[in-house]
């Protein structure tokens, strides 16, 4: 087998006396897309930044491609493409020329540049506005812009920090197709993300983070499945209400949270409590399938406070 494409080993990231990142250890395999996910402040960017070499590390180890971030950044760099969660593309210059002269940081020939440029403006749509004003394109234009961009090299690795942030529903599912384009062709992935539908959806597997630490790691359905089970029942109500749907249901569920007014029962199959707790006159009762939503908040606690 082909070694892992990131290896880390204890990983940590101090900032004087804040730890962002305490001692996490994960492997990304090679042709799969991981996703780290958390709220803001978990350490997702932190630890993504020193994956491309960007955040020197504290203590640990950690190995890109077979390289250790800490010996050979320079190298590192030249075999990932990056989207940030900032946009920085040069406002001065069009589509068309944010590629060229990017391209010149890699050395790729100007008539190769030229080549890829157009041909990475095609794959995000992008090609009837190669000559815009920058200032013209919309938000989720720019995101599909800065995946162009990170493609010009030719990455081995595509490193996607919070991608689809400030999208609106069309851009995001418009962003989600092409990197599910990119993975199909055998684009290794890493990405930060706190929306849970999206790494649902692009992830083959993922490791929840919070204030630092990985909370739990793996395949999402399996995750789900371990933790929660297939389904999850929502009671709103008082304190009351929730007392009497417990002892209703007690023994018969995987186990529950209460956050505000909310009881959230998981459960092996939900279909078969409703008829008992419909009996409770409740203002709000919903069965739906459980989610990485209703992992991480089980895992890392509904008071979380970004």
């Amino acid at each position: 087998m082909s070694q892992p494409a990131v290896t880390a080993s204890r990983l940590t990231k101090r900032f004087g006396d804040l730890v962002a990142v305490d001692e996490i250890d994960f492997e990304l395999e090679v042709g799969e897309c991981f996703g780290f996910l958390g709220p803001n402040g978990a350490g997702k960017t932190t630890t993504v930044r020193m994956i491309h070499a960007v955040t020197p590390i504290t203590a640990g180890d950690l190995v890109v491609l077979g390289l250790r971030v800490d010996r050979e950044p320079a190298a590192i760099k030249r075999r990932l493409g990056v989207v940030p969660q900032e946009e920085n593309l040069d406002p001065d210059l069009t589509p068309w020329e944010n590629l060229l002269v990017f391209a010149r940081y890699f050395d790729i020939p100007r008539v190769e540049a030229r080549r890829r440029a157009a041909e990475f403006l095609e794959f995000v749509g992008l090609t009837p506005r190669a000559g815009s004003p920058l200032d013209e394109l919309s938000g989720g234009m720019k995101r599909r812009l800065l995946i162009a961009r990170a493609l010009l090299n030719q990455p081995e690795l595509l490193v996607l920090d919070e991608p689809t942030t400030g999208l609106d529903p069309q851009a995001r599912h418009l962003v989600w197709q092409r990197l599910r384009t990119l993975k199909a062709q055998g684009v290794t992935q890493v990405l930060t993300t706190h929306y849970m539908e999206e790494a649902a959806r692009l992830c083959d597997r993922v490791a929840l983070m919070h204030a630092g630490r990985i909370l739990r790691q793996g395949r999402p359905a399996d995750l789900v499945r371990a933790e929660i089970g297939e389904d999850v029942i929502e009671i709103r109500g008082d304190e009351a209400l929730h007392r009497a749907a417990l002892a209703l249901v007690d023994g018969r569920t995987l186990g529950r949270e209460q956050t505000g007014d909310t009881l959230y029962l998981y459960c092996a199959d939900g279909r078969a409590l409703l008829p008992t707790l419909s009996g409770l006159r409740p203002p709000h009762l919903l069965h739906r399938p459980a989610g990485l939503e209703d992992l991480f908040l089980k895992v890392a606690g509904h008071s979380l406070q970004e």
